[in-house]
């Protein structure tokens, strides 16, 4: 059986490509409790601006957006080749397993710590117990609502994706793309902030808005930056498949979804 997966390039590569979403995925929710400047990150000061009646606004960004991009990358890629019902497989399964992650840390974060654990690098953290619960118990607000925007951005990209495709064939790569991931990441923006922040938190939903839009226009950036990407990728599976292959792989990705 595994002789025959690997002889099979279609399947192969999209177990390939399973994986690298899934993992990218998951890293992203992990990390993402960590919030880094931008500005400072390309060696520029924090800019500060009012959006919406809020001041002091800056991009400061969850270090989970890093790895968004690729996941978008994936999700068109998936969509070309195997369809809306591989999307689809996909996302369920990676919100599941998710889901898996945060219960496995939850529990980890009950566990009561061996004696000497708290206090084994008080150098540089003072009580690592309290460190861990920090870093992994993310509030349950916020949770839900990454798990709630992730299935709904999804859906809708593959959706637009596939809408697109219809109406402008194998032409125009980058209009599906770009377009399906520009639509399906300001719904995504906006649901995550308002249910972790709005529901969750308290906040005022002009300051929801405000940042969103900072956000937003990151990942608009991003995704433009991406285009190369996309066509680099997409020219490598082409080889990779063989041309008839994967022109028939795009035709029945096309007729089924």
């Amino acid at each position: 059986m595994i002789h025959a997966i690997v002889r099979d390039r279609p399947t192969l590569l999209f177990l390939m490509l399973s994986g690298f979403f899934i993992t990218n995925a998951l890293i992203a929710e992990f990390i993402g409790v960590k919030i880094f400047s931008l500005e400072q990150t390309l060696g520029m000061k924090p800019v500060s601006f009012s959006l919406l009646g809020q001041n002091g606004l800056a991009f400061n960004l969850t270090a989970g957006v890093l790895l968004w991009p690729f996941v978008f990358v994936f999700t068109d890629l998936i969509n070309e080749y195997y369809g809306k019902k591989a999307v689809r497989l996909i996302s369920y399964l990676t919100a599941g397993l998710v889901c898996y992650a945060f219960a496995m840390f939850y529990l980890g974060i009950h566990l009561p710590p061996a004696g000497f654990w708290p206090g084994s690098m008080a150098k540089l953290v003072p009580d690592m117990n309290k460190a861990f619960q920090a870093i992994f118990g993310q509030g349950l607000w916020i949770i839900v609502g990454s798990m709630v925007a992730f299935l709904l951005g999804q859906l809708l990209d593959v959706t637009v994706f596939q809408m697109l495709k219809r109406k402008t064939g194998e032409k125009y790569l980058w209009l599906r793309a770009t377009g399906s991931t520009l639509v399906s990441q300001l719904v995504d923006s906006f649901v995550v902030l308002f249910i972790a922040f709005y529901i969750g938190a308290g906040w005022s939903i002009q300051l929801v808005l405000a940042i969103c839009l900072v956000n937003y226009v990151y990942k608009f950036l991003c995704a433009l930056a991406m285009i190369p990407v996309i066509y680099g990728v997409h020219g490598l599976m082409d080889r990779y498949l063989g041309h008839q292959v994967a022109l028939e792989m795009r035709a029945s990705a096309l007729r089924e979804s």
